[in-house]
């Protein structure tokens, strides 16, 4: 009888045993429906629904160009502004987003989390995914801006955004799995990382051009800068859209040794996701406990 048992139970997993982020391609389907689930209900009972994918980044975009680029006069000191400042807010919005929702995504569902059993890392990993799905809209808008304004696609430019949709995607997984690990026990987590994206915008050439930091910053400072991963990332989006919009007009010099910095910041960013990945294993035993 005994042995009938342990022949019968090899099969099966022990509950609550989890391989981290390789069980998320076995619950795939559960990834699925966390996915169309975040999109379904995130615009829930609103007049405009999608349309608000439109008009935040939209209301966002005129706030800035009007401040800095009509007010301070930058529109006048770097070309084609408008599709400059746009392809290097869509990175930030999708980092933000991204990031803000994986930290929450634990606490915000602390009932499925503390009832039944299934991989955490699917709250985070989908969160990022729906970030992802609400990011399109904008680079649609953005693809359609560029191209108004002379935008011709080459291998450069697609490989560039590629790297630079990787870069930061990779870095807000990494990022969401450490803070929202934490996030379960403190919830200062979610408040530091409010604190954190009001510098990222600032602390990447987004607002202003390179020329700006490299005037401004001696040399290691200028090092130090580029090795924050969203610093290429935003560069990798400007060489996609707004670099092949100006055809042959003076271009203000970008940061050197960008490719090396990128593939830094590739490096740092599977860096962080796996501390990221790690942290969230240790402390996923606490989550029903501390929610």
């Amino acid at each position: 009888m005994t042995s009938t048992y342990h022949a019968g139970a090899q099969g099966f997993v022990s509950p609550g045993h989890s391989r981290g982020l390789i069980d998320v391609v076995r619950y795939r389907y559960l990834l699925r429906l966390l996915v169309r689930k975040g999109i379904q209900t995130r615009y829930h009972g609103s007049v405009l629904g999608w349309t608000w994918s439109y008009v935040k980044p939209a209301a966002q975009f005129f706030v800035y160009f009007f401040a800095l680029g009509v007010f301070l006069g930058l529109n006048k000191g770097v070309p084609n502004f408008p599709v400059y400042l746009f392809s290097g807010m869509v990175v930030i919005n999708l980092f933000g987003e991204a990031f803000t929702n994986a930290t929450r995504s634990i606490v915000d569902n602390g009932p499925l989390v503390q009832k039944i059993y299934l991989p955490r890392e699917l709250f985070p990993l989908a969160a990022v995914f729906v970030a992802f799905v609400h990011f399109l809209p904008q680079v649609a808008v953005l693809f359609i801006g560029a191209l108004v304004t002379g935008w011709v696609p080459s291998l450069v430019a697609v490989l560039a955004f590629v790297l630079g949709v990787i870069i930061v995607t990779v870095l807000s997984t990494g990022l969401g799995l450490l803070f929202g690990a934490v996030n379960t026990s403190f919830r200062d987590a979610q408040n530091l990382v409010e604190l954190f994206l009001l510098f990222a915008t600032w602390a990447s050439p987004v607002l202003y051009h390179w020329q700006s930091v490299s005037s401004a910053l001696p040399r290691w400072a200028q090092t130090v800068y580029l090795l924050n991963p969203l610093t290429p990332a935003v560069e990798l989006m400007h060489i996609a859209f707004w670099s092949p919009t100006l055809h042959g007009q003076q271009q203000p010099g970008g940061p050197p040794n960008l490719l090396l910095f990128s593939l830094i910041a590739l490096l740092t960013s599977i860096v962080l996701l796996i501390v990221g990945q790690l942290t969230f294993r240790r402390l996923e035993g606490r989550f029903a406990q501390d929610l």
